[in-house]
């Protein structure tokens, strides 16, 4: 699982995720990337299932990159427990998503491969993406 080896703060508010991605927008690493098209936050267990997923239709060929690092602490109370007494303990982690960012990347592989990777890897994620080309859209919306 995906986390920060240290932080120098414990625990973080929410913040927002208005606006667009300012940086990691395009396909810089491989030939396709998968894109997210809405704001969310995507936590450590859903980006290993993505990767677990792309490496299953991959078969050991190609490369792989993943651009999204889960930084962000979520923190949870726990059930049945009255408000109050501060903020509640450090459950997972989270990587904040902006619309547009490419959160992974393939390449050395054929299209069609390269495609359906990806698209399987999307039904792990909670946010709508699409497959993205190095220099065109490849594929429509998924859930």
């Amino acid at each position: 699982m995906l986390m920060p080896k240290r932080v120098k703060y414990r625990k973080q508010q929410r913040g927002r995720m208005t606006g667009k991605a300012l940086r990691g927008a395009e396909v810089a690493f491989g030939e396709f990337g998968l894109q997210a098209l809405e704001p969310g936050w995507i936590s450590a267990r859903q980006i290993e299932a993505a990767r677990r997923a792309l490496v299953r239709v991959m078969r050991r060929r190609g490369k792989m990159w993943i651009r999204i690092f889960p930084d962000k602490p979520y923190t949870h109370k726990p059930p049945e427990t009255r408000m109050g007494k501060g903020k509640g303990n450090v459950e997972y982690w989270v990587a904040v998503i902006r619309p547009g960012r490419i959160m992974f990347e393939i390449g050395g592989l054929p299209s069609q491969v390269s495609v359906e990777a990806l698209r399987q890897a999307s039904y792990k994620l909670s946010i709508k993406t699409k497959v993205v080309s190095r220099h065109e859209i490849v594929a429509g919306e998924q859930a």
